[in-house]
C-alpha cells in the first residue's frame, strides 16, 4: 500500500513538472491523500487484530490454567470420597448403632466417637470396642501425605470424681485425646500429622440438663484436614568432643 501512495505522489509531481493543469494536479493530491488514509486505516485494521489474538491467547491461557486447578480439585475430591467411604465401610456396625459418626464437609472430613465406645466411665485408657473403631481409622489414615489429623476431646460439666488422679474436666478431656493419638500413632499414622487438644465441657452439642445431652457432649472426634503448617526443619549441632587444656609452660628461671 505505501508502494501506492509514493507513486501516486511522484505522480502528482512529474505532472506539475510537465505542465499539467491545475485541476489535474488538485486531482492527483487527493488521490494521494485518500491512498495515504486508506494506508493508515490497514494499519489501525492490523493493530486491532493483532490486540485481538493477543486477548484471545491471553484468555487460553487463563482457561488452561482453570482447567488444570479444576481437574486437581476433582482429585482431591474423589480421594478424599474415597477415604470416606473406606472408612464408613469399615465402621459400618459402629455406624448403624449410633455410636460412631462421620461427616465430611469442604475438605474436612471427621470422625465422632461417643466416650462410652472408646473409654471407660471416668477413665482414659481405651477399652476393646475403642480400639476396633480406631483400628479402622488408623487403617484409612495410613500413607496420607500433607494431611493434618486434630483428636479433640470433650465431656460433660459433670466434675469428676474425688477420687479421680484427673484434676478437673480439662486434664479428663485433654488425657483422652492423648490416648487415642498414641495409638494412631502406633497403629502406623505418621506422627507428624497427628495433634491433640482438650476442650473440657465448653464445647456442648447438646444442653447438659438430661442424660442424653450429656451423652452426645462426651466424645472424641478426629478431624482430618489439609495441613495448614509446616514445623521448621531446624539443624541440630553435632556434639563436639571436649578439648582437653593444654599444660601450662612454667616461666624459665
Amino acid at each position: 500500500m505505501s508502494d501506492r501512495v509514493i507513486g501516486a505522489i511522484g505522480m502528482a509531481l512529474l505532472l506539475g513538472a510537465c505542465g499539467v493543469s491545475k485541476d489535474e494536479f488538485a486531482a492527483a493530491q487527493k488521490d494521494a491523500a485518500n491512498y495515504k488514509k486508506q494506508f493508515q486505516d490497514e494499519q489501525a485494521k492490523t493493530a486491532a487484530l493483532q490486540k485481538q489474538v493477543t486477548d484471545l491467547q491471553g484468555q487460553n491461557t487463563q482457561l488452561t490454567q482453570s482447567t488444570t486447578q479444576l481437574t486437581q480439585e476433582k482429585g482431591e475430591l474423589e480421594a478424599k470420597s474415597k477415604q470416606y467411604e473406606e472408612l464408613a465401610g469399615s465402621l459400618k456396625d459402629q455406624i448403624q448403632s449410633g455410636q460412631v459418626e462421620i461427616s465430611e464437609l469442604k475438605g474436612k472430613m471427621t470422625v465422632k466417637l461417643k466416650d462410652k465406645v472408646v473409654f471407660g466411665s471416668g477413665s482414659a485408657a481405651i477399652n476393646k470396642q475403642g480400639r476396633d473403631a480406631l483400628d479402622a481409622v488408623a487403617k484409612a489414615f495410613q500413607g496420607l501425605q500433607g494431611k493434618t489429623v486434630i483428636v479433640a476431646g470433650y465431656t460433660d460439666d459433670v466434675p469428676v470424681a474425688s477420687k479421680s488422679h484427673f484434676k478437673d474436666n480439662w486434664d479428663l478431656s485433654t488425657e483422652r485425646a492423648v490416648s487415642v493419638v498414641r495409638y494412631l500413632q502406633t497403629k502406623g499414622v505418621d506422627p507428624k500429622m497427628l495433634g491433640a487438644a482438650g476442650f473440657s465441657e465448653y464445647r456442648p452439642l447438646a444442653a447438659n440438663s438430661s442424660p442424653d445431652g450429656r451423652s452426645q457432649n462426651r466424645r472424641i472426634e478426629i478431624a482430618l484436614t489439609a495441613a495448614d503448617y509446616t514445623p521448621p526443619v531446624v539443624d541440630t549441632p553435632s556434639a563436639q568432643a571436649p578439648t582437653t587444656p593444654e599444660p601450662a609452660t612454667q616461666p624459665s628461671r
